[in-house]
């Protein structure tokens, strides 16, 4: 019923900047979070950062200061800016959305595919 998918990933050198877009489609009557997760291997998956429909964010320790996430809620998609890339960042990232399917339901979380970002020292 919705779909999450991720683009924009990829290799960059450390100190690089990548941006992140996930765009969601389906039967969605709106859409009141969404966020970033990411996943390195052998660790667990961890929160990046999370927006609500009104533009509150807020971020892991980690990445504050370098990454920036921001939605078009025109479009059901949000974005995550990442600048001055650590080799510690490289994960699979995830998008989700809390998503409600009609006027009177509840809401659902939905998560994309994932994608891989790399950075290289």
């Amino acid at each position: 019923q919705v779909q999450l998918v991720e683009s924009g990933g990829g290799l960059v050198q450390a100190g690089g900047s990548l941006r992140l877009s996930c765009v969601a489609s389906g039967s969605i009557f709106s859409i009141n979070a969404m966020g970033w997760y990411r996943q390195a291997p052998g660790k667990q998956r961890e929160l990046v950062a999370h927006i609500i429909s009104g533009g509150s964010a807020n971020y892991a320790d980690s990445v504050k200061g370098r990454f920036t996430i921001s939605r078009d809620n025109a479009k059901n998609t949000v974005y995550l800016h990442m600048s001055s890339l650590e080799p510690e960042d490289t994960a699979v990232y995830y998008c989700n959305a809390n998503v409600r399917l009609g006027p009177s339901g509840y809401y659902t979380l939905y998560w994309g595919q994932g994608i891989q970002v790399t950075v290289s020292s």
